[in-house]
């Protein structure tokens, strides 16, 4: 049995959303997959510019620097819709930008999500809205990560050399239950659930798994304003449903370094002065609203979603 304590922290990501990629998706929207690749092969040696989850990727990899080659701390494998042909340019610019991906699946044009279980990722980033939830689907945390709007201003990196991953609370690293109350009964009957299960930890949502392996690659790093990843859970709860919250962390033994319990205020602000290099939530309102400050992951899971 392997030592999940001595695993990688495996991500899978599309090249769609590690590359600006937009200019030819348009064209396979247009005029279909052979136009596609007859563009792609065109352009092979032409460098892709990087993506909305880029600078994530390469502050992913930084965290190898010191590991045995042999045994890195974290693996970034790429899953793509194009062929291998295609594809071409694709590791061209991985290449050209230093990035150490050694792993790929290009599965030409069909879904590409059945190797990302085989693959081991704890975690799926894509610009495809099907191949996440059919991921989510299949037990991987998964969420749809759009490029920046014309108009975003995504906050500076606060810290270069530290990875910085958010997370909103409920249908993410929780269950719905939260959720479902509170559409059910309205916020009156929310507080009350929470305020009388408040010694009940609750249930883990699609993101428990990729909390627990982000907070085991933690443990490798020494702890505090220096350490090399830093989290935060930014929720709309406010006081007293923080209560659950927290005991249910201690109850997983996970730490998060900072937790902000907004009471329903907008996300964004908060986002960009935390510095976030990503943030998960359920909510496509919420994530509208993080989108112009941080690259923002909707993972469509839980009622709000259905």
């Amino acid at each position: 049995m392997p030592d999940r304590d001595a695993d990688p922290l495996i991500v899978a990501i599309s090249s769609r959303t590690l590359f600006d990629m937009e200019e030819s998706h348009a064209l396979f929207e247009r005029e279909g997959i052979d136009a596609y690749a007859a563009f792609q092969r065109e352009r092979e040696d032409d460098l892709l510019r990087p993506g909305i989850a880029f600078p994530l990727v390469r502050k992913l990899l930084a965290l190898n620097q010191g590991a045995p080659a042999d045994a890195p701390r974290v693996e970034v494998i790429l899953i793509s819709r194009n062929s291998a042909d295609s594809g071409l340019r694709i590791f061209n610019s991985i290449a050209h930008h230093g990035l150490s991906i050694k792993r790929a699946a290009f599965s030409n044009g069909a879904p590409p999500f059945p190797y990302i279980r085989p693959f081991g990722a704890d975690l799926f980033l894509s610009a495809n809205a099907e191949d996440v939830s059919a991921a989510l689907a299949a037990g991987v945390a998964a969420a749809t990560l759009l490029p920046a709007t014309p108009n975003s201003k995504l906050a500076p990196h606060l810290r270069p050399d530290q990875l910085r991953i958010a997370f909103d609370g409920d249908a993410v690293i929780f269950d719905d239950e939260g959720e479902r109350v509170s559409r059910e009964g309205g916020l009156a009957a929310f507080a009350e659930h929470e305020r009388s299960h408040a010694g009940e930890p609750l249930s883990g949502g699609p993101f428990r798994g990729f909390l627990d392996a982000l907070h085991r690659l933690q443990a490798a790093f020494p702890v505090g304003q220096d350490a090399p990843i830093r989290t935060a859970l930014v929720t709309a709860r406010s006081v007293p449903a923080h209560e659950r919250v927290i005991r249910t962390l201690r109850e997983w033994g996970i730490r998060l370094d900072e937790a902000l319990f907004l009471g329903g205020r907008a996300k964004g602000p908060f986002l960009e002065a935390f510095g976030a290099d990503i943030f998960f939530d359920d909510s496509e309102h919420n994530i509208l609203s993080a989108r112009d400050h941080v690259a923002a992951g909707h993972v469509p899971h839980g009622v709000a979603n259905r």
